[in-house]
């Protein structure tokens, strides 16, 4: 999940993207040790030509009915999925690396992200999982936004990945990530945001939705990550703008360390991703019922 910054220009549902040619990917991850992957570039996702911008898709209707339909905690609500990284951010490191604001101090707008030792990417890996995550969602009656709209383009900036989700007063927003963690460590953890100017309101219900989506992860039979987090699956942390700039509930999840070997097998495989999409699924539909939308 180490990343590098980017620059954001989408408008609200999914962010319109450059395609710049594929390379690496964009969305704010850090280690786990908290520092950053090398900055990447620009935002937006992909487009028919080099250059130009996609169409974003229409974004949510503000005045929709907050109440689901009865017993589906899904139906009705707005999800924002955010596949950390994109395929084009590596060729333009002049954009990831400006640096924005991220409430706290300034960081490279976006990065490009780890790859397993083979060299399969972070960036395909979140956009593949995003993809089935959504298809799962609007099978049960949610309106799913993803942060950009393919895997060839450059950002969005982290700055930009959090404003998709605050103007579509999402209900819960999701970023995805694996880890470049130690060889030696595996499993998955969840970060929470931590206190920084402005993001109040979003801490305990954040918190509260690390929780489920741990839970769901772990019934799935995934294990907590060992080299960080305390062996818990669970880190609070402020050092990451896509949380910090965030003013709708919103966790960062890093699905495995694509450094370790066991899990890069894991995360190559298609069908260990479908069972991941699932379990996510699960774990916000837990949360949402919780939360006493339904």
């Amino acid at each position: 999940m180490r990343r590098r910054t980017l620059i954001g220009l989408a408008a609200v549902a999914v962010i319109p993207a450059l395609v710049l040619g594929p390379a690496e990917r964009t969305g704010e991850v850090l280690t786990s040790a908290g520092a950053s992957s090398t900055p990447l570039s620009p935002s937006l996702s992909r487009s028919p030509s080099p250059g130009s911008i996609s169409s974003p898709t229409p974004s949510p209707d503000p005045s929709r009915s907050p109440t689901p339909a009865a017993g589906n905690p899904l139906a009705g609500r707005v999800i924002v999925i955010d596949p950390g990284h994109n395929g084009g951010n590596g060729a333009h490191p002049e954009i990831a690396r400006k640096l924005v604001d991220i409430g706290n101090g300034r960081k490279a707008c976006d990065s490009t992200g780890t790859s397993t030792n083979a060299g399969y990417p972070e960036h395909r890996f979140t956009w593949d999982l995003a993809n089935r995550l959504a298809d799962l969602l609007r099978g049960r009656g949610a309106t799913v936004i993803l942060t950009r709209s393919g895997d060839d383009g450059v950002g969005p900036c982290i700055t930009e990945r959090a404003a998709i989700g605050n103007r579509a007063r999402a209900d819960l927003a999701v970023s995805l990530h694996a880890d470049g963690g130690p060889a030696t460590g595996r499993g998955f953890h969840v970060i929470a945001p931590a206190r920084v100017r402005g993001n109040e309101a979003i801490l305990a219900p954040s918190l509260r939705l690390s929780t489920h989506l741990r839970a769901a992860l772990r019934a799935a039979g995934e294990p907590y990550a060992t080299y960080t987090g305390g062996g818990r699956g669970l880190t609070v942390r402020s050092d990451l703008g896509g949380l910090n700039l965030s003013r709708v509930p919103k966790v960062f999840v890093e699905c495995a360390n694509m450094r370790n070997a066991g899990d890069a097998a894991h995360v190559i495989d298609p069908g260990w991703r479908q069972r991941i999409a699932v379990a996510l699924a699960d774990g916000m539909a837990a949360h949402l019922r919780a939360e006493g939308t339904t």
